[in-house]
């Protein structure tokens, strides 16, 4: 799996969050604040139709105490952007202006794949676990965008 990053995450100390932005659900995961481990925080669930869940998500990074963003950008096969990536985009500009943190947007493909296919290894089940799923999936956004931050 490639981790494109757009912009490299800083290396100032302070935790990281980890948006995986879903169709149904929203993926969390959070950095220690070396920003060396990413560990899964949960998941928010999208309301169909309706708005970005913004504020819910402004409020998930002050109760972690973020003091950066990373968000998941959905690309196609070949890397290139979809009509869900120019959403993603307008998502990580209104995250930025709410919040003063930076945002840095990240190539999110196949992270969902990796976890189901990490939770499977496990001989762990995804029946009714789909949330767990998508957390897991922001964490492994989150820990390849930390690792290719410069040192």
């Amino acid at each position: 799996m490639t981790a494109a990053v757009e912009q490299p995450v800083t290396t100032d100390p302070g935790r990281v969050l980890a948006i995986d932005y879903g169709e149904r659900r929203i993926g969390l995961a959070i950095s220690d604040p070396t920003r060396t481990i990413a560990s899964p925080a949960g998941f928010v669930t999208r309301r169909l139709g309706k708005r970005p869940p913004i504020a819910e998500l402004v409020r998930q990074a002050e109760s972690l105490e973020a003091t950066a963003l990373v968000l998941g950008l959905p690309l196609d096969d070949e890397g290139n952007e979809t009509v869900r990536s120019a959403e993603v985009r307008r998502v990580g500009a209104e995250l930025e202006r709410r919040t003063g943190l930076s945002v840095t947007l990240v190539d999110e493909r196949y992270t969902t794949a990796a976890a189901l296919r990490a939770i499977r290894e496990m001989d762990g089940s995804t029946r009714g676990r789909r949330g767990d799923v998508d957390a897991l999936a922001a964490t492994i956004l989150l820990q390849h965008a930390l690792a290719s931050r410069p040192r």
